[in-house]
């Protein structure tokens, strides 16, 4: 598709949306959002003619790139046959869906609660959690991020949670994981992995095993950082859910679907949760689509008691006529192998090579098409580039390095301190080296804010 310029019909758009969208985490009047005209595969594009390669597939939902030919035509299709359809009723494309992901979750996870996105799919598993096991306590991490609704951004670990955070809605939070920032003054994965396990133990001693109805954790934490578990710890935190009676929850929104190069991250670490929350990658985000993974047990819990909650959307037509369609497509073109080699073969070693020539780069992390660059002022005392949670001028060494990427044709993925590199999972690999030569000259303008 050829973009086509049109300077009047974006600024219309932009008029439009200023005088009445009103736009998530955003001081309303600070922000000035780009007018878009269009976007196919791995790039997208605005009325100037300007065109992005986006290196954060949306909000790291699209992982088969925009405007894919057979998911469009399934959501096609699926309109003409039917639109919608009420949620209590079996259809074709809603059972199709549930069938097609449960044979990809691990274990035993073959029940299917659709919603309409990530956060309610964190909501409903909380829910299922403390009406499962009778106890209302939910324990999870800082550095994490699970949903803007009011459960999930309690539980949420960043800080985004705090103008929301009443401190009543019983969670209990912990430190995961994390070498290069570790909490627990380790100086090896097997050490971080121990003591991050040992005071996750002792949190649960202190707060009360039987007043903790589930810990959640995302398997690879998303917008935090991208910060892989070492070996052994998920293992571990399933030991200790299985000792003390406690639902175990892995929230995939972000890393299910290929993202890490398998169908979910949970592969990687061979352990089976009790519920795993997806949405995202599931269709690509064509449609808005999320759901709840659920294991045997649980949903024994609710075989014959109803079970409190449901959505209008739940299990949409049109959404699962696109989920289908997308899990098909990755099955036939392999998507989900082509990021495994696009990480193993491009983006780690080209990563590495970046963060050898840049001051700015203390880490490189990541697995699959799912990576993220710690940015720092300085190397040897690992201080960050800004300041954590730094806004206005205090975060101008960030908003300068995301306009040098966006100069350079690449749409960047900026968190505090950290750049993802998030493509879609089925980037080329002459996409992949031209987003990775843009990163490198923006790199340049970080590397000005070092010490």
């Amino acid at each position: 598709m050829t973009p086509q310029i049109d300077p009047q019909a974006g600024a219309a758009v932009k008029a439009a949306d200023r005088a009445h969208v009103f736009h998530s985490w955003s001081a309303q009047e600070l922000i000035d959002p780009l007018a878009v005209a269009g976007a196919e595969g791995s790039y997208f594009w605005d009325y100037e003619g300007n065109r992005y390669l986006d290196f954060t597939s949306g909000l790291v939902y699209t992982n088969i790139g925009y405007q894919h030919p057979k998911v469009v035509a399934a959501i096609q299709e699926q309109a003409a046959k039917m639109t919608t359809f009420a949620p209590a009723f079996a259809i074709e494309s809603r059972s199709e869906a549930a069938r097609l992901i449960a044979e990809r979750t691990p274990g035993d996870l073959d029940k299917i609660f659709f919603t309409n996105a990530g956060a309610d799919a964190v909501e409903h598993a909380v829910r299922m959690a403390r009406l499962h096991t009778g106890r209302a306590k939910v324990m999870s991490a800082y550095r994490s991020y699970h949903g803007g609704t009011q459960q999930a951004i309690n539980l949420t670990g960043d800080p985004r949670r705090w103008a929301s955070d009443t401190g009543s809605a019983g969670v209990v939070r912990f430190w995961a994981p994390f070498l290069y920032r570790t909490p627990f003054h380790s100086e090896t994965e097997q050490q971080e992995c121990e003591r991050a396990l040992q005071h996750l133990e002792d949190t649960i001693a202190f707060e009360g095993p039987a007043t903790i109805a589930a810990i959640i954790l995302e398997t690879i934490p998303g917008t935090a950082g991208i910060m892989t578990p070492p070996p052994g710890y998920l293992a571990g935190v399933r030991a200790l859910c299985d000792r003390y009676g406690i639902v175990f929850i892995l929230d995939e929104v972000m890393a299910g679907f290929g993202r890490t190069g398998k169908w979910f991250a949970a592969e990687h670490f061979d352990v089976v949760p009790d519920l795993l929350t997806f949405a995202k990658g599931v269709n690509s985000g064509y449609v808005p689509l999320g759901g709840v993974a659920i294991s045997a047990a649980v949903a024994d819990t609710f075989a014959t008691r109803p079970y409190p909650g449901g959505l209008t959307y739940s299990g949409h037509p049109l959404a699962c006529a696109a989920a289908v369609a997308t899990i098909t497509a990755m099955e036939e073109e392999d998507v989900v192998g082509q990021a495994a080699r696009l990480g193993s073969d491009i983006l780690a070693p080209a990563l590495a090579e970046l963060a050898a020539r840049h001051p700015s780069v203390g880490e490189v992390r990541g697995t699959g098409a799912f990576w993220a660059l710690e940015l720092v002022r300085n190397r040897e005392t690992r201080e960050p580039l800004v300041p954590y949670n730094a806004t206005g001028e205090a975060a101008a060494p960030m908003a300068a390095f995301a306009a040098a990427a966006k100069k350079n044709g690449l749409w960047p993925f900026v968190n505090m301190n950290r750049t993802h590199v998030v493509p879609p999972c089925n980037i080329t690999e002459a996409e992949a080296k031209e987003g990775l030569a843009a990163l490198d000259e923006a790199l340049t303008v970080a590397d000005d804010h070092t010490v």
